[in-house]
């Protein structure tokens, strides 16, 4: 099982993504208060659908539940998925901890 915190300041929300590869699909649970985020709170991922990002099933649920464009949390579901289905190695995302947007001179 793997933990993505996400931390929206832009939005001031905090979102707590879960997820387990259970066979060909990825089931992912998310915590959230953002009623946007709520609409797609549960998927079971198909694996193979999480490589590109057109044909994406997190994107499109995402497009589905009229996510804003900068919505960190598809993102952080893709991570997940990646993590979960073995094409991002977890001692690599161990190592880096974390993963940031920095706004400079706006």
């Amino acid at each position: 099982m793997t933990e993505i915190i996400v931390n929206s300041a832009i939005c001031d929300f905090v979102h707590t993504i879960r997820g387990s590869k259970k066979g060909s699909k990825i089931i992912v649970d998310i915590e959230t208060p953002c009623e946007k985020i709520k609409k797609f709170s549960h998927m079971e991922i198909p694996m193979m659908e999480i490589l590109d990002i057109k044909n994406n099933y997190v994107i499109n649920r995402a497009q589905e539940a009229k996510c804003c464009s900068n919505c960190l949390v598809p993102c952080a579901v893709l991570n997940l998925c990646r993590l979960e289905s073995g094409f991002l190695a977890k001692s690599l995302a161990k190592k880096a901890g974390s993963i940031s947007i920095e706004f400079k001179d706006v």
